[in-house]
């Protein structure tokens, strides 16, 4: 990879925005396949709804493992060479794998295609470093903010046209997510600018490219440490709605893939306006410490409402509620961010990622076998809601170490808060 064969424009006012609408073309080709992703698996394993979700999870679990062992050798990449390669790197990648995807025959092939796309997936935490780069500290709750707005928005399409074209048949939303994701590629090729200068890359350093070596590095650093740990233990319980809700949707209220894709378009249009409308004011008038801590609070609450809502219209009630849930990770990467230097910017999402990653090795395993075991015929307690309840725990539990990185950071927060 050269890094001269990488635009040297130095990103304008508009920048953000650029990557912004990166991550939005994003989630909607990722949205498009969640309504159909049961009917898929129920058609290539031969099962019932209740036994093919174990399959999603290991599915998943494919995934996260390659995700886990590249992301940090694509951020340390991304800090030597800029942020735009990777990002153009990751998002064809994307598109291959939905079209294979779309033509897979065997759950064999879709294990293999599913595992390549996650050893290129970077878009995330490469688009967060890139508002690292094109935001000062006290700009940095607003952006994450919109950056979760912009996965409301993919939330919001995707999920509602991909629900549309299952109807059709359970395989087109691929081939259409596949042409959202080359159509993001071409606007990176042509629109996107490169957001790290020069004199802020640093040079590539196998050790602390490798997850392991990420790990042991911010690990000495316990005021970034603490708070890693409360993002990887808030990211075991979000899982469950990415690994689990259409399926519960099939499992527990009879959803049609058009009815899975509109209740996620609601979840994302919630998402998304409370991100764009409410996160950043949050953050602002709070602080990212007060505003994490909301943000925590409610998903608690909203993930038990979740567990127990035993009809259709008690979920959207529910959903409403999550306005001030969304506001949780977007305050904990900007305490992250705040406390890491400029040219690390890129190292600490790689890392962070590689949390978030490692924890969806086994949670959409854990999320799927207990969703399973507590909705099959003939279960010792039939409870679908019993894999939303176990998120709503563990969400509680992170609570701990944040507190103690809280403890931990109070004088280095106040000096940032201050600056």
């Amino acid at each position: 990879m050269n890094a001269s064969a990488t635009p040297l424009r130095k990103p304008g006012k508009n920048a953000f925005f650029f990557v912004i609408v990166t991550v939005a073309l994003n989630m909607i080709s990722f949205g498009i396949i969640m309504p159909v992703m049961p009917s898929l698996l129920e058609e290539l394993t031969g099962k019932v709804a209740e036994e093919a979700v174990i399959e999603a999870g290991w599915l998943a679990a494919a995934f996260a493992v390659a995700n886990f062992l590249a992301l940090p050798f694509l951020g340390g990449l991304s800090d030597r060479y800029g942020r735009r390669p990777i990002l153009l790197l990751s998002i064809g990648m994307l598109a291959v794998d939905l079209t294979v995807m779309g033509l897979a025959p065997t759950l064999a092939i879709l294990f293999v295609v599913r595992g390549l796309s996650g050893f290129f997936s970077a878009t995330v935490s490469v688009a967060n470093a890139y508002i690292a780069d094109v935001t000062e500290p006290e700009e940095r709750g607003r952006a994450f903010g919109m950056t979760g707005a912009a996965f409301g928005i993919g939330f919001v399409l995707g999920p509602v046209l991909g629900g549309l074209l299952g109807e059709i048949h359970h395989r087109l939303p691929f081939f259409v997510a596949a042409g959202f994701a080359g159509l993001n590629f071409l606007y990176g090729y042509f629109v996107l600018p490169e957001s790290l200068a020069p004199e802020h890359r640093r040079a590539f350093d196998w050790k602390r490219a490798n997850p392991f070596g990420a790990l042991r590095h911010f690990a000495k650093l316990p005021r970034v440490a603490w708070f890693i740990a409360a993002i990887g233990m808030f990211s075991i319980a979000h899982a469950v709605y990415p690994s689990t809700w259409n399926y519960h949707g099939e499992i527990r209220y009879g959803w049609s893939e058009f009815e899975i894709g509109f209740s996620l378009g609601v979840f994302g249009l919630v998402s998304g306006l409370s991100q764009a409308l409410l996160t950043g004011r949050l953050i602002k008038r709070f602080g990212a410490i007060r505003a994490a801590t909301i943000g925590i609070i409610f998903n608690v609450i909203t993930l038990t409402g979740f567990a127990f809502a035993g009809a259709p219209w008690m979920v959207y009630t529910i959903v409403v509620m999550t306005v001030l849930s969304s506001v949780a990770m977007p305050a904990l990467n900007t305490i992250n961010s705040n406390l890491t230097p400029r040219d690390q910017q890129g190292e600490l999402q790689g890392a962070q990622s590689s949390i978030q990653a490692l924890t969806l090795i086994f949670s959409p395993i854990l999320m799927t076998q207990i969703l399973s075991k507590f909705s099959v015929e003939g279960a010792p307690i039939h409870f679908p809601g019993a894999a939303f309840l176990l998120a709503a725990f563990i969400t509680a539990l992170a609570l701990i170490p944040f507190m103690i990185g809280v403890g931990v950071n109070r004088r280095a927060l106040a000096t940032v808060q201050a600056e």
